[in-house]
């Protein structure tokens, strides 16, 4: 099977790692990156919840993917998570915006198969270990400085960032801002059809009175009962 282009890395992590000899050594657990760059370098998995090693692989040890196991070539190098913990990452680094004041944490990254150049980095509002919530693309030109477990970027707020992929939350959000957009668009048609009956209604008011003092009633008086009782012939 042909490798992709490019790949995210939470995808190579949920990936197993097979050998040339069918042996299992087990589910990605951690990246191996070097952050001054934006490059990853390869990638450690764990042989199992009960082992205390692991298994360090360089990218370039990728040989295919297939339904859902990464197949490499070579061994691995062994190491231990407390050595693995000491390298640098910017994999839930806080990002810091143009303020100073947190915005976000960095989940995840797309990043190119065969070179490791990491493309754009995705951001999460909070854990980014909560499923389903929404990503933000960051783009590497966006980031002034990165520092161990600190990201800054130029953004003032998330809003600032392209949204990737939209949580039920902000979906819900978004929906619920529409229909309050549509109810005061509504609103404000309702009330500009009032005003307007309104002037029409004040304007017939305004002809009927300048009929009522027209000049053809002018010449019209009124007669008391009196003088209409003497005329007629029948009183």
């Amino acid at each position: 099977m042909k490798l992709p282009k490019e790949i995210l890395l939470s995808e190579l992590l949920n990936y197993n790692v097979k050998g040339n000899r069918a042996l299992n050594y087990g589910i990605g657990e951690n990246v191996w990156m070097h952050p001054p760059v934006h490059r990853i370098l390869g990638w450690s998995s764990r042989p199992s919840n009960f082992d205390l090693k692991r298994n360090v692989w360089r990218l370039n040890q990728i040989n295919q993917l297939i339904d859902g196991d990464v197949y490499v070539k070579g061994d691995p190098a062994i190491s231990d998570l407390a050595t693995l913990n000491r390298f640098p990452t910017l994999i839930e680094a806080n990002l810091i915006n143009i303020n100073g004041s947190k915005i976000g944490v960095i989940a995840d990254f797309l990043f190119d198969m065969k070179t490791g150049e990491i493309k754009y980095y995705l951001v999460s509002r909070s854990n980014p270990k909560i499923p389903g919530s929404s990503r933000w693309k960051l783009k590497i030109e966006n980031i002034n400085d990165q520092q161990p477990g600190l990201v800054f970027c130029e953004s003032i707020s998330l809003n600032d960032l392209s949204l990737v992929k939209s949580s039920i939350k902000n979906d819900f959000f978004q929906k619920g801002k529409k229909i309050i957009d549509k109810f005061e668009d509504m609103k404000n048609i309702a009330s500009n059809k009032l005003e307007s009956w309104l002037d029409e209604d004040e304007d017939i008011n305004q002809n009927l009175d300048f009929n009522q003092k027209s000049f053809y009633n002018e010449d019209r008086i009124s007669r008391s009962f009196r003088d209409k009782r003497e005329d007629d012939p029948w009183i």
